[in-house]
């Protein structure tokens, strides 16, 4: 039987967080969710409330927090351009001081510690796809900064707490993930073009639609991080974790269309400043250091994506910020 641990899991009532509770859960650990509940819900996590090795704390992970644990998942941090830029100077924040928070914890407690970083910390690359060792081609004084340069220096901040105190660290490099409790207002393009379709709106792509992105659905996700706070040996990474496959803006307006049955037409906008215009994982070390790859392809994720938004009242759900 395996150990149970006691498992920290920060943005824990989010989209991921919610998911990853509930597998660890499962799994007999006793987990202790602490969400501020900026860009999730309860309700994510209202199905575990009963549980009894599951725990849920409100509370601002940029402030310090005492807890006695084994492993920490730290995911906190807004993930959509929209909530990142709000409040711009508060997602550095939660970036950096929350890193330093939970190093300290794992320090103290001499707890393994995984971060959560972004395929964003590559900015818009020149190099594709994107290996581990590319240093990226991050805008520090752009309006994508806080997000991509605060993930940066909690990568910084992890290596430097491994370095100089030999604190028990793992990062991956999360690329662009999907599937059901995505905020239908997170302003991210799978749930606004789901959100869109099925409410007989206008499907808004920014550009042309040509620039691309890698969709990897949320089991795929979770099972990768698992795997990634387990692995035996002492690699920390970081490590890319998302779907090699890449697609289009306007290939997934049209596939969504489809499988929504909607007749929503596509419009275009502006392109956002810095948006990047490729975007690819390369998986090759995940494969050998995790034996990890995809194995829900799209269409079949957007499936269950889709009949989950079908399940939802959106008037149940507010947007974050007003930019969605």
């Amino acid at each position: 039987m395996n150990q149970i641990k006691r498992i920290l899991v920060t943005g824990g009532a989010g989209f991921l967080g919610s998911h990853l509770c509930e597998r660890l859960i499962a799994q007999g650990h006793d987990v202790i969710c602490l969400d501020n509940f900026f860009t999730s819900q309860k309700s994510n996590v209202a199905q575990l409330l009963d549980c009894p090795n599951f725990e849920l704390i409100r509370h601002d992970i940029t402030m310090p927090i005492w807890l006695e644990v084994d492993e920490i998942y730290n995911l906190a941090c807004p993930a959509a351009p929209g909530h990142y830029q709000y409040n711009a100077i508060k997602t550095v924040k939660t970036s950096v001081m929350g890193a330093i928070n939970v190093l300290g914890m794992a320090k103290r407690c001499r707890a393994r510690v995984l971060q959560a970083s972004t395929s964003e910390v590559y900015g818009d690359p020149e190099v594709h796809p994107q290996p581990e060792s590319y240093r990226g081609n991050v805008n520090p004084i752009g309006p994508r900064a806080c997000y991509d340069e605060g993930k940066r220096a909690a990568e910084t901040l992890f290596m430097d707490y491994y370095r100089t105190n030999r604190v028990n660290i793992r990062i991956v490099r999360i690329f662009n993930t999907y599937g059901p409790r995505m905020h239908p207002f997170d302003g991210r393009v799978i749930s606004n073009f789901v959100r869109q379709a099925l409410q007989g709106q206008d499907i808004t792509i920014f550009g042309e639609g040509e620039q691309t992105r890698s969709f990897c659905y949320r089991d795929d996700l979770v099972e990768a991080m698992i795997r990634m706070m387990n692995v035996k040996d002492d690699f920390t990474g970081p490590v890319n974790i998302g779907n090699p496959g890449e697609f289009t803006i306007l290939e997934l307006a049209k596939l969504v269309i489809e499988l929504t049955g909607s007749k929503s037409k596509i419009i275009h906008a502006p392109l956002p400043e810095d948006d990047p215009t490729r975007r690819r994982p390369d998986i090759t070390l995940a494969r050998a250091k995790l034996g990890w790859e995809p194995t829900i392809p799209l269409r079949a994720g957007l499936e269950k994506t889709i009949e989950w938004f079908r399940s939802i009242k959106i008037e149940d759900y507010r947007p974050p910020t007003p930019r969605y």
